[in-house]
């Protein structure tokens, strides 16, 4: 899996990460993992055309002293389609910056 990780967090940092995440991201049924949608500007070509897929999402994860920021596009509608792939350099971009702003508003040290 091709994902961005910021390790060696401070277990004291972690409750600020999940309430960060709480409120600028969506929480998944499962524990400690957030889906973050994507605009459709960033959509790629075969994923715009796939308006019965939308949305489109990344996911991050938080773990015993990390953070991972998926690079997979992934559907909330579906799991296997053309439209699901991994992210466009501008898709990589949007993520990176994500997880920069959490990093910076947060004044994490890794």
């Amino acid at each position: 899996m091709r994902q961005y990780l910021l390790d060696e967090i401070s277990r004291d940092d972690l409750p600020r990460i999940r309430e960060y995440l709480d409120e600028h991201a969506l929480a998944s049924r499962l524990d400690d993992v957030w889906w973050v949608n994507l605009g459709d500007d960033l959509l790629g070509p075969v994923q715009f055309e796939h308006q019965e897929c939308r949305p489109f999402r990344f996911a991050v994860e938080v773990g015993d002293r990390f953070v991972r920021f998926e690079f997979l596009i992934r559907s909330e509608k579906t799991m296997r389609c053309p439209c699901i792939a991994y992210a466009t350099r501008q898709q990589r971009d949007f993520i990176l910056a994500f997880a920069d702003r959490l990093v910076e508003r947060l004044s994490l040290r890794t």
